[in-house]
């Protein structure tokens, strides 16, 4: 009776991390299947509970690290996705996180696309790093990346804006936001509320990053208009972009109201008052 319950019970937390893993990166439920039979073998050669457990995460994370660094970029690359650059001069991610996800895999295009309005924006701003999101999954068009609701095919970037210290007013290369996300530049009260109206309207999601982000790094930053505007135009510009999403009183704020490509997104999604979305055609 013990062991049919013990594998009742199992099962369903096999599946469940499975599908967790696969959701979160998507290669790694595959490495968690790889890995079942060789925790089982690590488990009956390892008396030692503490030594089986810490093998069995060892061989998980360095599985994992290969495959990411060394076998789907390659792979993903016959795909037509390429992974974005994770220590380059003009355009980096925000958090390193974003990359051991794979989260950071765009169409070919993008990728070059990206780095040319970088390299524009660091002649203009000398010592300017553009700060790059979530991107993309490596495989399968259509896969989701969680919570967005379109970077399923390697044509969506989302772009940190920029900012400067509060208190010496000089430039930044980072953000209030450890993820870029949360930390939100709120509409004034002379200004368009579009998330109080998505709120009224009932959709929850909107607004939930700024619920789950500690709010503690915002008075110690302030947006830099002249560099976040100065990159939104630049995008805005490029033949290749499609649209870009961006909250209606930043659009109106930053005086960008003759840009067509930049878009309302809709009360489906997040609010895009803490950074910018990027679509190619």
């Amino acid at each position: 009776m013990a062991k049919s319950t013990s594998k009742f019970i199992k099962i369903p937390l096999l599946f469940i991390s499975f599908v967790f893993l696969a959701v979160v990166t998507q290669i790694g439920g595959l490495v968690f299947l790889v890995c079942l039979p060789i925790w089982t073998y690590l488990r009956s050669k390892i008396k030692n509970k503490i030594l089986g457990v810490l093998s069995q995460i060892f061989v998980a994370l360095l599985f994992y690290m290969v495959c990411t660094l060394c076998i789907v970029p390659p792979l993903a690359r016959l795909g037509g996705r390429v992974p974005l650059p994770i220590y380059g001069t003009v355009l980096q991610p925000r958090n390193i996180g974003f990359c051991l996800l794979n989260r950071h895999y765009v169409k070919p295009q993008l990728k070059t696309l990206a780095i040319k309005v970088a390299q524009q924006l660091q002649q203009q701003y000398p010592g300017t790093v553009l700060l790059y999101l979530d991107a993309g999954f490596p495989f399968v068009d259509g896969f989701p990346l969680i919570p967005h609701l379109s970077h399923n095919d390697g044509k969506k970037l989302d772009l940190a804006f920029f900012y400067r210290s509060q208190l010496t007013q000089t430039a930044s290369n980072t953000t209030p936001s450890f993820i870029g996300y949360g930390i939100c530049e709120e509409p004034l009260p002379t200004e368009q509320d579009y998330a109080a109206q998505c709120a009224q309207k009932g959709y929850w999601q909107y607004s939930w990053l700024q619920k789950v982000i500690s709010q503690s790094n915002k008075k110690l930053f302030v947006v830099d208009e002249p560099r976040t505007k100065t990159m939104i135009q630049v995008f805005s510009e490029q033949t290749l972009i499609e649209k870009l999403f961006l909250e209606p009183h930043l659009k109106k704020r930053w005086q960008l109201d003759t840009y067509p490509k930049i878009r309302l997104h809709g009360c489906r999604a997040v609010r895009h008052d803490d950074h910018l979305h990027v679509q190619i055609k």
